[in-house]
């Protein structure tokens, strides 16, 4: 009785010891996708706003030391958030030359930059989403900086905020299954410049671009809306893709609901923001795109669209709506299908 005591005891001893001994097993955060939305806030955007539409930035004109500023602000936050650039680039900059930016029309352009930062997909990595906002501006006119807080400052730091919250589901093991491109893009204000130089020199294939996202002017309210900055107009999402049109709305309705206006996405609609920002040059290329966008106000294009006048809950509800759509895209069984002509 005892020897079988004793071997049972050893035993026990045995298969705790061994229990011991086994490798603990590293435990993937559970996903909560509010949580990478709400890490987007007003206090973040405001800091980051407050530095890239300030008058050091001298308006950001294209290919200003102003606006080279401003893109090496960019470069520190990415670098900070442990954000490389992508992969087959040198650095955190697709060089524009000025003979490029001048071919069209000459404005003495000097040499510019887009910049890009990148995370890359777990399961799919080949397939790209691509995230854009135009950081340039109009510079300095007769002595006055327009700063462009809401043109286009405000689709520049929500890119920053979008990236940094991918950042944070790939960290806890969520990272998003297709690789996500953020591109900002110079030379808009003359002409859409930096996306066309991108599609027409594209990091990777367009054929694997899956979709754009583009965000350009976010921060305020137009003259439609004066009693409420809940809705944001949306433009292009049905023209390509009706997988698209449905993600902004599924999104819209589960996370932010914001009120969807769909005014400039009439194709008759004789303003044309259709053709006027950097989704254009992807949605010309057969990329599904969609345009967000606030309208535009008595400050658009003046020295005073400034950093005052941002409405910082409505940005970053916007932005919050802009992460939710790449974050679906990015993250669904099926790429996008293209089941429209575009026209």
């Amino acid at each position: 009785m005892k020897k079988i005591l004793i071997t049972g005891l050893a035993l026990i001893l045995l298969s705790c010891s061994g229990a011991q001994k086994s490798p603990s097993t590293k435990t993937t955060k559970p996903l909560d996708v509010n949580s990478y939305i709400n890490s987007i806030t007003s206090e973040e955007l405001k800091t980051s706003l407050t530095i890239v539409a300030s008058d050091e930035m001298q308006g950001r004109e294209t290919g200003s030391e102003g606006q080279k500023k401003a893109g090496q602000y960019l470069i520190e936050q990415y670098k900070k958030n442990g954000i490389p650039f992508p992969k087959g680039a040198d650095s955190y900059y697709q060089k524009v030359p000025a003979a490029y930016l001048n071919e069209k029309r000459n404005e003495n352009l000097p040499d510019s930059e887009n910049i890009w930062a990148f995370i890359e997909g777990s399961e799919k990595p080949d397939e790209i989403i691509v995230i854009s906002a135009h950081y340039d501006h109009v510079g300095i006119k007769n002595g006055e900086i327009y700063n462009g807080a809401d043109d286009d400052g405000s689709g520049t730091v929500a890119l920053l905020e979008i990236a940094q919250a991918f950042q944070k589901a790939k960290k806890e093991g969520h990272g998003p299954k297709r690789s996500i491109l953020i591109l900002h893009v110079t030379g808009e204000e003359h002409g859409l410049h930096g996306s066309r130089y991108y599609s027409e020199n594209p990091l990777f294939p367009l054929a694997n671009t899956v979709a754009d996202v583009n965000i350009d002017m976010i921060g305020r309210r137009d003259e439609g809306h004066k009693d409420s900055n809940n809705y944001v107009y949306v433009i292009g999402s049905d023209y390509l893709s009706t997988d698209l049109y449905n993600i902004c709305e599924a999104v819209n309705t589960k996370y932010t609901k914001l009120n969807l206006d769909y005014k400039y996405n009439d194709r008759k609609d004789k303003n044309r923001f259709y053709y006027r920002s950097d989704h254009y040059n992807f949605a010309k290329n057969g990329i599904p795109s969609v345009f967000l966008f606030n309208g535009v106000h008595a400050d658009y294009h003046k020295a005073t669209d400034e950093v005052d006048k941002i409405e910082f809950d409505a940005l970053t509800k916007r932005t919050q709506y802009a992460f939710a759509i790449a974050w679906e895209i990015a993250n669904r069984e099926a790429r996008l299908i293209v089941d429209k002509d575009g026209k």
